[in-house]
């Protein structure tokens, strides 16, 4: 199979274009990215040897492009999207033109050419669940920030496509990934970075926002079973039963570093900050085969590990970019601020 990967140079994009280059030898990979912040071809540096790769420097929302690659392969996975809740409060039109738009350029091309299209989304289409209770592939879309507003649109957008013309399409829903490669301006790579550089670990509100934790390898494994078994208009939610407070997270990278609880800094909450995502994954379980093969233990440790040990990677970034000082001074300097006229938090 000849696969487009877009957005293959960003976080999990590239654990899936090695995925594919590991396991299927006789595969080959187009790398579709725009390079925008998040995505660096440093992420795929280590496969650049490999002559079944290919990069292209371009966007999914170049119509042309698009349709041009779309005519040479087999089958496309799209992982191109604005992904960042903070930074989609800021900034909403970046995430409609990437999430809805490019969608929607996808879509039309994949159905001209009868190519898969295998759209990536997320659990936060979902919306605040409640204690409890788990989304499954039937439940409505209540998104509350404007990230996950944009990925229910496409997702949405690939719903239409199959009902109204037959495109041969699948999304996949994810729950919070950790892995290598991560841009930390993320929960995870962003506090440990921050604590091995004794600064301050900034928490939303109680930190007592529940999330399910996935390794990036799991989740791309679970996204190659989609496309490569999972049958046409299906969703497949992909979950890890690892579900934990933030503020145990952060507890958790804190413990596994040696440093003190003390650089904990409770600031005041983002709007509209979801409470708690949890999925339902048996579908892609009993359907597909798939499991997690990572402990929430292991898939933490294997992540703080790999910052401790490339603090070249992430530290190019945090003293490097300019576009990460505006943002981190934007989104924390004034809740650092009044972090000080904070209670403390119990819990």
């Amino acid at each position: 199979m000849h696969i487009l990967v877009t957005g293959g140079a960003g976080f999990i994009g590239s654990t899936y274009v090695q995925l594919v280059l590991e396991r299927y030898p006789d595969d080959r990979v187009t790398v579709l990215d725009a390079l925008t912040y998040a995505g660096s071809q440093r992420n795929l540096e280590r496969l650049q040897a490999e002559s079944r790769l290919s990069f292209v420097h371009g966007n999914i929302a170049d119509a042309a492009l698009v349709d041009e690659l779309v005519g040479k392969v087999d089958a496309v996975v799209n992982f191109a999207a604005e992904t960042h809740v903070d930074r989609s409060l800021l900034d909403p039109e970046a995430f409609m033109r990437s999430n809805v738009h490019g969608v929607y350029v996808l879509l039309g091309a994949a159905h001209r050419h009868g190519r898969r299209l295998t759209q990536v989304s997320t659990d936060e289409v979902y919306g605040d669940i409640p204690a409890g209770e788990h989304a499954t592939e039937r439940n409505s879309l209540s998104p509350r920030s404007p990230y996950s507003a944009a990925k229910a649109g496409g997702d949405l957008l690939c719903q239409s496509f199959f009902v109204s013309y037959g495109t041969d399409v699948v999304v996949t829903r994810g729950c919070n990934t950790i892995g290598p490669r991560q841009y930390p301006e993320k929960l995870v790579p962003l506090f440990v970075t921050n604590a091995m550089r004794d600064q301050s670990l900034p928490i939303y509100g109680d930190g007592l926002q529940v999330r399910d934790w996935l390794h990036a390898e799991d989740h791309a494994a679970a996204i190659d079973l989609a496309l490569r078994r999972g049958q046409a208009g299906e969703v497949y939610n992909i979950g890890a039963g690892n579900e934990r407070p933030n503020i145990d997270v952060v507890r958790a990278i804190l413990a596994h570093l040696g440093k003190d609880d003390s650089l904990i800094r409770y600031v005041p909450d983002r709007p509209g900050h979801d409470r708690r995502y949890a999925l339902s994954w048996e579908k892609i379980c009993t359907e597909l085969g798939w499991a997690p093969a990572r402990s929430f233990e292991q898939t933490l440790r294997d992540t703080v590990d790999w910052y401790v040990g490339n603090p070249a990677w992430w530290s190019a970034i945090r003293d490097g970019s300019a576009d990460f000082a505006k943002y981190y001074d934007q989104q924390y300097g004034w809740r650092l601020s009044a972090a000080s006229a904070m209670p403390a938090q119990e819990g």
